[in-house]
């Protein structure tokens, strides 16, 4: 994931409705305060409890389905991202500054211990297929590979690059965004051996990336404004589409057969998967600027965005300042 701030204090959550918005489009349901300061990066569901993970400086904060606030778990030094393991109970952070995984409880977010990873450790997530952690280590641009029943490194995997966000086939292949080589690897997830490599044609800094296991197709969201569609079995690059500016999520709901990019001027673009080879950019939604990141719910398919309030930029160029205490997640749907 991108760069962010690191600073934190205490939260306190609290929720705001947003007004609705037309029948049968997407708007915001509401937001979820988290009156804390610091920068952001991932958030993830727990899909069996529905509660939700944000990653928020030197922390995770917990939030439960409604927005309250339940957890911290706290030394997470320049947290990046969140696995969820229930065959096991545990979750595991990503803490990019210490180049570790904390290991803690899903029952009462209890630090349970640290794992030694790559240096500067960002995506993260949990294969089913191999029933492994995998952590994506951006400055050594290597894999680690986590077994959830001892909490072990078994295996590093040399990518070749900075990598970014990753997914497994359900088959026994991982595949990574690669954002300085413009490619997505693919290696075995038993063997840990590189398989492909499959090099974007017109994808710049590629972050985000999704599956659809059905029909074999990744979607790979870049920073020059395109979301690429490609087979994951051959590399065939079968649809580009428009997105907007400062992507730097995508999820896929395999119910509505929707792929959502979360792009950081401020919008959501929706894109529907017609069949395996056709695509079609259905809808912008409105969230808010700096909302780059996304998790979807896959029971209620509504999907949730961390951003905060921005002073405006006198100085052309400059990145906007982040305003102290307005830290908050966008829920959105229909």
């Amino acid at each position: 994931m991108k760069k962010q701030l690191l600073t934190i204090t205490m939260l306190i959550g609290f929720v705001i409705v947003a007004n609705g918005q037309k029948k049968g489009t997407f708007g915001i349901l509401a937001k979820y305060e988290i009156k804390s300061d610091g920068g952001w990066d991932y958030l993830t569901i727990d899909q069996k409890t529905n509660n939700i993970f944000v990653s928020h400086g030197n922390q995770v904060n917990v939030l439960s389905k409604n927005g309250d606030s339940i957890g911290v778990i706290k030394n997470t030094l320049g947290v990046h991202g969140i696995a969820i393991v229930n065959a096991v109970g545990k979750g595991y952070t990503s803490n990019g500054k210490l180049g570790t995984c904390t290991v803690f409880d899903l029952k009462n977010f209890v630090v349970l211990g640290q794992i030694k990873v790559g240096e500067n450790p960002d995506a993260i997530f949990y294969d089913d297929y191999s029933k492994k952690v995998i952590v994506f280590n951006g400055k050594s641009k290597d894999a680690s590979i986590i077994d959830p029943q001892n909490d072990k490194v078994l295996a590093t995997v040399p990518l070749g690059g900075k990598p970014e966000a990753g997914v497994s086939d359900d088959k026994g292949n991982i595949f990574v965004n690669i954002e300085d080589t413009g490619e997505i690897v693919s290696f075995e997830s038993r063997t840990f051996k590189v398989t492909a490599r499959y090099k974007l044609k017109n994808g710049e800094e590629p972050s985000g990336l999704a599956i659809d296991r059905a029909t074999s197709r990744l979607f790979t969201v870049c920073g020059n404004k395109l979301m690429l569609v490609l087979d994951s079995k051959t590399g065939a690059q079968v649809a580009s589409l428009p997105i907007g500016e400062g992507c730097d999520g995508v999820v896929f709901d395999k119910q509505a057969k929707l792929i959502y990019s979360s792009n950081g001027e401020g919008t959501v673009t929706v894109v529907k998967e017609k069949s395996a080879n056709k695509f079609k950019v259905v809808e912008t939604v409105k969230s808010e600027m700096g909302a780059r990141t996304i998790a979807l719910n896959e029971s209620t398919g509504r999907i949730f965005l961390p951003t905060a309030s921005f002073e405006k930029s006198t100085i052309a160029g400059q990145r906007p300042k982040r305003i102290s205490g307005t830290f908050r997640v966008l829920e959105i749907g229909k």
